[in-house]
């Protein structure tokens, strides 16, 4: 994990300078603070920032070829590097200098151009410079766990790992991309390539881009696919789950590659309890875990981490996450997330790689991706009920299931039946419908523009988020069964923009922490989408074949509890306490200053949290949302986006470490 950035100028009237890739290089900094390395000429400037963990003595970017005519600059991890640098010295004609994955690379795209991207298993973000046929090349893994930023401009462009690095050198002014914010008041999240701000574009997951003065070209090299219902893979229950496990082994076995410790968290579920498991078995000595606990016993597993980690025997270590400490860091997060955030669950892992960072951790595993290509979600599970409901729309015994999905919302867990059928029953019949599992959800989010301001609403000229979405969609997917459908929709709106995002990647970089993915590795996720529905979703029960697989890793307790969805709390962390940010950003004169919200809707939102009334899910939605946008206005906008001449940073931030 390191981050990258560069500048490129084809009309020789801007070249780019060492000053501005210096200080694109101090805005990241926090991505890796071990070295900082750039290549300059008169067309294009590379730069690195690098988190040493492959490679600690040779390993600096820039990289070159044997001739200079190719360099690179790299964010990421090439898990299966060796064995393809034995292929490549075995082919002749490449000499290596180093021992880094990065090399490696770079001598594959020399080899085999953008096709070298189906051979590379791992997490990675890079460019690569033709100096010959001055040509720039863009990449980014399969499934977006690392970023990459550009911005396009008359004569050239600017990219980087962080979009505030993109106005260090002065090329770029920041502004709001209202279409984003309706995304995000849908999805969540901007949808790659669009982000949150004007000019900027996210290089989507999968994709490769090619620029040159002629022009870019962007394309996918990857693509989630599922079989057409009936066609999965035919294999017997014990055999898919023997098959998993060894590849999940072998995916953290691959993931152990380092040259720096590598610890692992542990929430007390069963997906990173078992990935732990699975390491602890090949490093048994020296496994360290980590873990957040939480003030409330809502949201806390601690008792189900100490089963864990009693059962591993590994050296663990936690901190407690207290309601105050959520408001306290969230405008860190903001600051490091860069996107609007409509959950407070970023916060608390911002503060776990707080944690990691302080005992000199900067590799860690974790479980994300087993709940998207298992069957883990509560969505997944409300479409079953919701279709098997359709069958009999009239019944008032069906939609009662949906009580057992979510019995921590307080909104559905009190109501009755007509709540349930009111809420839930939305397009109930439309089962044919494309994206039938997810309308639901996007209806009850767009709900949120009621906060927004005449204005800005007027501005969107009847944009539709979804709209867009849906006429984008390969069609064919209608073939897919319906809960593969429902896993491709949550990958491409909420995992990768958000999960893997806000929530993952700018949480652990923010502190210099790395998280690597077994779950991730492309062949687990290419076995996982072959397989039938029901060994996924057994009736009601979730992640069914992969409770198989771990049953005799993990304890008992673990793998036989219900799934308990991670959240953070809302209201007592911004109410629980005085937030100088919250008074001034909030404030009737700042909203209207702003412009995107109706100061007396958010007036009205802010009294209800005041008061002490329990709020709505929508309700907590709206009120992380509307704080979360009007830091980003603040932080990237009226403070200057930390632009040079001045790496202003606002007093709101605590604990970041100021551009060098």
């Amino acid at each position: 994990m390191c981050g990258i950035a560069g500048v490129v100028d084809w009309s020789g009237n801007a070249p780019p300078r060492l000053s501005e890739l210096e200080q694109m290089l101090a805005i990241i900094h926090h991505r890796g603070p071990d070295e900082n390395g750039v290549y300059l000429d008169t067309t294009i400037g590379l730069a690195s920032a690098r988190l040493s963990i492959v490679d600690l003595s040779t390993g600096q970017q820039p990289i070159t070829n044997e001739d200079g005519s190719l360099w690179i600059v790299y964010n990421g991890e090439i898990y299966n590097h060796p064995e393809l640098r034995r292929e490549l010295e075995a082919s002749g004609g490449h000499e290596f200098y180093t021992r880094s994955d990065t090399e490696v690379v770079l001598h594959l795209y020399e080899e085999f151009g953008p096709a070298c991207l189906n051979q590379l298993n791992g997490q990675f973000a890079f460019a690569i410079w033709d100096s010959r046929k001055r040509r720039l090349f863009l990449a980014r893994d399969r499934l977006g766990i690392r970023p990459l930023f550009y911005a396009p401009g008359p004569n050239g462009m600017v990219f980087a790992s962080e979009i505030k690095a993109l106005y260090g050198g002065g090329r770029l002014q920041a502004q709001l991309d209202v279409r984003a914010l309706a995304q995000c008041f849908t999805f969540w999240a901007p949808l790659a390539p669009r982000t949150a701000f004007e000019g900027v574009m996210e290089l989507p997951p999968g994709h490769f881009m090619e620029f040159d003065p002629g022009g870019s070209r962007v394309s996918p090299y990857w693509s989630l696919t599922f079989p057409a219902a009936g066609a999965e893979l035919d294999l017997s229950m014990d055999d898919a789950a023997d098959a998993l496990r060894e590849l999940l082994s072998d995916a953290a076995r691959l993931r152990l590659r380092a040259d720096v410790p590598v610890a692992a968290y542990l929430s007390g579920g069963l997906d990173s309890t078992l990935i732990a498991a699975l390491v602890h078995d090949q490093v048994p000595e020296s496994l360290s875990t980590f873990s957040i606990t939480f003030e409330e016993n809502a949201f806390d597993e601690s008792a189900h981490q100490l089963v864990a980690v009693e059962f591993l025997g590994t050296r663990h270590h936690q901190s407690e996450c207290r309601n105050v400490d959520v408001g306290r860091v969230f405008p860190n997060v903001v600051w490091h997330a860069e996107a609007p955030i409509l959950r407070t669950s970023p916060a608390p892992m911002y503060l776990l790689s707080q944690l990691v960072n302080s005992h000199g951790i900067k590799v860690v595993l974790t479980g994300e991706g087993a709940d998207e290509f298992l069957g883990g979600y509560n969505i997944f599970r409300e479409d079953k009920v919701r279709r098997f409901w359709a069958h009999q729309p009239d019944s008032t015994i069906r939609p009662l299931l949906l009580q057992r999905l979510y019995p921590y919302v307080a909104d559905l867990s009190r109501s009755g039946g007509a709540y349930l059928r009111a809420f839930f029953g939305r397009g109930l019949t439309d089962t044919d419908r494309l994206c039938y599992s997810h309308r639901i959800r996007w209806h009850n989010t767009v709900g949120l523009w009621s906060l927004f301001s005449r204005d800005l609403v007027s501005s969107l000229q009847g944009y539709d988020p979804v709209e867009e979405f849906v006429s984008d969609l390969d069609h064919t997917m209608a073939r897919w069964s319906s809960l593969s459908q429902s896993q491709y929709l949550e990958v491409a709106t909420f995992m990768s923009p958000y999960l893997l995002s806000s929530q993952g990647d700018r949480m652990m970089a923010a502190n210099a922490v790395e998280g690597r993915f077994p779950f991730l590795d492309h062949r687990v996720v290419d076995f996982c989408g072959q397989l039938p529905p029901w060994y996924k979703i057994r009736g009601l029960r979730e992640k069914h074949l992969l409770k198989r697989a771990a049953r005799d890793l993990v304890p008992a307790q673990i793998w036989q509890r219900a799934k308990q969805p991670y959240r953070a709390p809302i209201r007592p962390a911004f109410f629980g306490q005085r937030l100088d940010y919250c008074d001034e950003l909030l404030s009737e004169r700042a909203l209207d200053k702003v412009g995107i919200f109706d100061a007396h809707a958010v007036g009205r939102l802010i009294r209800k949290g005041a008061s002490g009334a329990q709020l709505s899910e929508r309700d907590g939605m709206g009120l992380v949302g509307v704080i979360s946008i009007q830091l980003l206005h603040h932080l990237f906008i009226d403070r200057g986006a930390v632009v040079a001449g001045g790496g202003h940073l606002s007093n709101y931030l605590t604990e970041v470490r100021e551009p060098a």
